[in-house]
């Protein structure tokens, strides 16, 4: 294992794979945000933190 570390800087390859994960990352979050059945901001459901606000705000 040592060998392939002696080819690649190991700090410039971590720092790649990171932002390969991320940009990877944001790239799912967006095709679901684009979808019917996986868009969690356009459901119109909304978040439980406003349903116990407005449950609270009713007592």
């Amino acid at each position: 294992m040592h060998k392939i570390w002696q080819i690649f800087d190991p700090r410039r390859t971590l720092v790649a794979i990171a932002a390969f994960l991320f940009i990877l990352g944001l790239l799912i979050h967006f095709i679901l945000l684009s979808t019917a059945d996986f868009n969690w901001l356009g459901d119109g459901i909304p978040a439980v933190s406003a349903l116990i606000d407005q449950a609270l705000s009713i007592v």
